[in-house]
Formats: C-alpha cells, sequence, structure tokens
C-alpha cells in the first residue's frame, strides 16, 4: 500500500508551519525546505525497512466490526487485547504517531535540531497517512470490490490533477492537545467514515464511462498494467466534491497541532538558540508568505515548494 501522494505529504507539512505561534514558527519557516523535502521519507524507508509498511495504516475491520470505535487509545492496551503480531500485522498508524510524539517532546527536551527536524517531519508523514480514508481499511485498493487502483487514484492523482483548484489556507491557528491520542483517533475515524461513499461514488461515476474510457494501459518490463484516465479521474473527483481537499487541510490543522504540542511538553524551549541564523530577510519572507497563505495564494506566487518548477536541492 503506498502513501498519500508525495505532493500532498509535502503540502500539509509547509501549510502547518504558517498555521504556528510566533514562539516557535520561525524555526520552522527557516528550515521549511528541509521539513518538506523530508516529507516523503517514511515511505522511502519502505523499501529498505521490512517493519515500516504497517506504521503508514491500520485495517479496522481486522480488529473486530465496530474497532474504530471500540480500539483502546494506547498501544499497551491494544497490545493486551489484540496481541503485537497482530497489530504488526494489520497496522498501527494512530499509535506510532504518538510514539513519534513522544520523539519529537523529547528532542524539544533536549534542544536537539537534527532530531526535532526528524521527527518533526516523520510525525507529519504519519498524520497524514491517518487522514486518507483508505489507509483505514483492508480493501485498500479496491481489490476486493472490483475498483484496483482506486488507492492511487484518489490520494495522488486526483490532487495532481485538482490542487490549483484547492483551498490551500485554513484559519486555524495550532492549539495544545491535551489528549493527542484523541486527537490522532478522531483523524482516522473521520476518515474510516468516508470510505463506503469513495466505493459508491467510483461506481456511480463508472456507469457513465466504457472501459476503455475508464481506463489506459501501459506496458511496463513486459507486463500490461492498467489505470484510471484523467478524464475519469476529473470526474471521480467532482462526485467527491471537497472531501479530499478536507482531508488534506485537517492534515496540516493537526500536524500543526502536534508540532505545538510536543514543543509545550518538551518544556517550551527558546528555539531562537536553534535558529541564529534566522534573519530580516527570513522575517520579510515569512511575513510575505503569509499573507499569500491566508489569501490562497502560495500556488499563483509559486511560493508552494512541492509545485515549484525546480527541484528541491538537498542541503542538508
Amino acid at each position: 500500500m503506498s502513501s498519500w501522494g508525495f505532493l500532498v505529504h509535502k503540502t500539509v507539512q509547509q501549510l502547518a508551519i504558517y498555521e504556528l505561534p510566533k514562539s516557535i514558527r520561525p524555526f520552522f519557516y527557516k528550515h521549511k525546505d528541509k521539513l518538506v523535502y523530508d516529507a516523503s521519507r517514511p515511505d522511502i524507508r519502505r523499501s529498505k525497512d521490512s517493519t515500516e509498511a504497517t506504521k503508514h495504516f491500520i485495517d479496522l475491520e481486522m480488529f473486530g466490526k465496530n474497532a474504530v470505535n471500540d480500539m483502546p487509545l494506547g498501544w499497551e492496551e491494544a497490545v493486551k487485547k489484540y496481541t503485537k503480531d497482530s497489530l504488526l500485522k494489520y497496522g498501527y498508524v494512530p499509535y506510532h504517531v504518538i510514539y513519534i510524539k513522544g520523539k519529537l517532546t523529547e528532542a524539544f527536551r533536549s534542544q536537539n535540531k537534527d532530531s526535532i527536524l526528524f521527527y518533526a517531519s516523520d510525525i507529519g508523514h504519519y498524520i497524514s497517512d491517518a487522514h486518507v480514508p483508505l489507509h483505514t481499511t483492508v480493501n485498500y485498493d479496491g481489490q476486493f470490490t472490483d475498483q484496483k487502483g482506486i488507492h492511487s487514484l484518489w490520494e495522488s492523482m486526483i490532487p495532481e490533477i485538482e490542487i490549483s483548484n484547492y483551498t490551500l489556507y485554513s484559519n486555524h491557528e495550532a492549539k495544545y492537545l491535551k489528549h493527542p491520542d484523541q486527537a490522532i483517533w478522531t483523524a482516522v475515524r473521520s476518515a474510516a467514515a468516508l470510505v463506503a461513499d469513495m466505493f459508491m461514488k467510483e461506481k456511480e461515476v463508472s456507469k457513465s464511462f466504457t472501459s476503455e474510457q475508464k481506463f489506459r494501459t501501459q506496458i511496463r518490463k513486459g507486463k500490461t498494467y492498467k489505470y484510471y484516465t484523467s478524464e475519469f479521474a476529473k470526474a471521480y473527483a467532482v462526485s467527491l466534491k471537497n472531501s479530499i481537499n478536507d482531508q488534506l487541510i485537517s492534515s496540516s490543522n493537526l500536524i500543526a497541532d502536534f508540532y505545538y504540542t510536543a514543543w509545550v511538553d518538551g518544556g517550551k524551549p527558546d528555539l531562537q538558540n536553534l535558529n541564529n541564523d534566522y534573519s530580516k530577510a527570513d522575517e520579510a519572507s515569512l511575513k510575505a508568505d503569509l499573507k499569500d497563505f491566508q489569501k490562497n495564494g502560495l500556488i499563483a506566487t509559486d511560493k508552494l515548494i512541492a509545485k515549484k518548477a525546480t527541484a528541491i536541492k538537498e542541503e542538508y
């Protein structure tokens, strides 16, 4: 199972920075290119780390009919109820988010700049994965309902086609989470609630397309693969209304909340000590970005890093 497309992972990471309070926003803004660049790192790790994949999802049906409401908030309680082997097999993204939150909190407490940036980008990735509906079901790619390919259609293909039409702005201001475990589970439940409608609308839209109009084929390494067409993707996007955009914004909001919460729980360290190279030019750039963000103008002003024509250079 793949994760939310790199475009969206990088986008929500950038948007979250603008929602942070003044006490920590300059630090995150100064390192925004690194945070955005590293947003896809957990997906890249999957090719080398066999334990990585199930950190990105949770197949709720495998834990019982009402697992979305019945599963314990804490890892230890979940292990007692379902066994560790089951969680490692069928996914445990909400529990992993809390684990990484602990790592980020400790990084703030020790004022370790590299660790803060490392765990900040990681937790942003896992939080956004928890907002993907198909990361909450064993039928993650429509393989059991003759809808194979719907996963990448929803999380990658449609956003890449439609992102210029999205609202990439939120008036959300990062808040302290008294119960971060409840917060991430709320996100998982909200995502899971969208699953049935996603499958139903794919079937409905399909009625207006022939097989040739709905799919395109491509030969790779001697094998023929079938993909949804752009025309179908656009029609499906219309039927979904704002649901993908809403999940994108919810992701960025929660990422900002977790950043702020980890900083508070880490003792509210003065990040200026780790940000000595933050200049007046950086401050002016941040102010300009905030204005464009508030006007939903990041794409129009070529400030959405994930959409820039030139790739981010790895400077770290």
